[in-house]
């Protein structure tokens, strides 16, 4: 028990539910990997096998965990540019490694050992911007001041796509949770959302025709979706400007018009009367919308207004370039992927196959599983990548929804109290880093899962802790222990 006068350790200063989760990740996640590439005949823990190699990452990791540990806080703040710029230039020079892995250049392979930069990418991304963050002057409220911290995450995303790894350049999207914590404001998230029902719909409906042989329903849909989402940003920060001017809020009766009115008397004059394509109607209602939302933000000064106009502008010009970047940009497996993800395409003997193989293995588990080592479809090597980026689907099969559930909530627990600590913490840095780390393992667990499930794309990244490999192992450790090492130093603090 530690004295209410002593300055605890860093180990005794380490959140204990955090540690336990870690230990209890660690072990199941080795006996996940050894369930996934175990074969008759083979010792289970044979360091010749993957999961043997995988006992050895753990080590290793643990090694890497006690190291940052011993490292001063003080040193984690100063040297954070350092780590991001030669990591930066770690990243560059791998865009030239002329050693291909399953189509990628992101891997330097080092003696025996394969290692992934865009692992590592990670934890100095956070660390850089949270320093930025916690520099003096910075202010959440003005849009110039997120410039840098979103350029710090953008650099590292464009450097990994040029090394033919959309997977993991990707996940830096995660940060844009911690942005919208730390005060940007609600549009960029509520862009996001937008872009992505327009590139679904869109594409899922192109071909499929409103009312008369004109009229693409993926383009009205998209179109109708643009104008109810504007309207409902100008309730919103319409609202929110009379409160600020202290004015009573008046809606816009325009946009009530348009959707309730014009839109419903287009579609029956097209069906009805005189066929014609409605969408050009809608199109021309859009443009009318951004030049009222434009008028009136410069005439009278009001932001909000700014916003819209830019928001419908946005929309417009993804949705026109989807179909190009579909088309002309995507690779040919990246474009049949979204296909099968929308139910373009079926294709269960082509991309569609892992997919199709996992939901198999995790329909087959019932509620209890098979057994530890009993998994038939795992065993017979149906599902490809088994042991990495599917490895859901080893344990719905060997232990059921049971035990499928039960990783799930050590994921759970394990990111509300990340968010715990981070809320907590008493500088910026050490807040912002938190919520960094709590983001990445958030947005690794929704999409490993989904795609295990069908549910999101298969881009290929892997389950914290329980999918095998050095890199992300070390990666996730590195970046977790640094926060742990963050935190121990307010406890410390306080005692003093």
């Amino acid at each position: 028990m530690i004295s209410r006068n002593k300055r605890p350790t860093v180990f005794q200063a380490l959140d204990p539910w955090i540690m336990s989760l870690f230990v209890v990740m660690l072990i199941c996640g080795l006996f996940a990997v050894c369930g996934a590439s175990y074969t008759e005949g083979t010792e289970v823990f044979s360091f010749s096998s993957r999961s043997g190699m995988q006992l050895i990452w753990i080590g290793t990791a643990l090694i890497l965990a006690f190291v940052i540990l011993l490292v001063d806080y003080d040193s984690l703040d100063s040297a954070s540019y350092i780590l991001y710029g030669v990591m930066m230039f770690v990243l560059f020079i791998t865009i030239f490694n002329p050693k291909q892995i399953h189509g990628s250049r992101s891997w330097l392979v080092l003696g025996p050992v394969q290692v992934q930069p865009a692992e590592f990418a990670k934890f100095v991304t956070a660390l850089a911007v949270a320093k930025f963050m916690n520099s003096y002057g910075f202010n959440s409220s003005l849009a110039k001041h997120w410039l840098v911290p979103v350029a710090i995450v953008i650099f590292p995303m464009l450097l990994i796509i040029m090394q033919k790894e959309t997977g993991s350049a990707l996940v830096y999207l995660a940060f844009f949770l911690m942005f919208y914590r730390e005060g940007m404001t609600g549009v960029v998230l509520f862009t996001g959302v937008a872009l992505i029902y327009y590139f679904v719909v869109g594409i899922k409906y192109q071909d499929v025709l409103l009312w008369n042989e004109s009229t693409s329903l993926g383009t009205f849909l998209v179109y109708l979706g643009i104008l109810i989402f504007s309207a409902v940003m100008e309730y919103i920060y319409g609202k929110q400007t009379a409160e600020k001017h202290h004015t009573h809020y008046v809606s816009n009766t325009l946009a009530k018009i348009i959707i309730v009115a014009i839109v419903p008397m287009s579609i029956i004059v097209s069906s009805y009367i005189i066929p014609f394509n409605v969408n050009i109607v809608m199109l021309l209602l859009i443009i009318a919308g951004i030049i009222y939302f434009a008028y009136k933000g410069i005439k009278d000064g009001y932001k909000h207004c700014l916003v819209i106009a830019g928001f419908i502008v946005v929309s417009l010009g993804f949705y026109g370039s989807a179909n190009y970047v579909l088309n002309d940009v995507m690779k040919p497996y990246q474009k049949a992927r979204i296909n099968v993800l929308v139910g373009l395409e079926e294709d269960l003997a082509g991309v569609g196959y892992n997919v199709h193989q996992s939901k198999i293995a995790i329909g087959s588990g019932g509620v209890t599983g098979k057994g530890f080592l009993k998994g038939t479809q795992t065993k017979l090597k149906y599902v490809p990548e088994q042991d990495t980026d599917f490895i859901y689907c080893t344990i719905g099969e060997e232990e059921g929804f049971l035990g499928c559930t039960f990783v799930l909530l050590l994921f759970l627990g394990f990111i509300l109290r990340l968010i715990f600590l981070a809320e907590r913490q008493v500088t910026r840095f050490a807040r912002v880093y938190g919520y960094c780390v709590a983001s990445i393992f958030l947005f690794h667990l929704l999409i490993n899962i989904g795609m295990v499930l069908g549910i999101t794309p298969v881009i290929g990244i892997p389950l914290p802790f329980f999918s095998y490999g050095g890199s992300s192992l070390w990666g996730f450790t590195i970046l977790l222990f640094i926060f742990l090492r963050l935190d121990a130093e307010r406890k410390i603090s306080s005692k003093i």
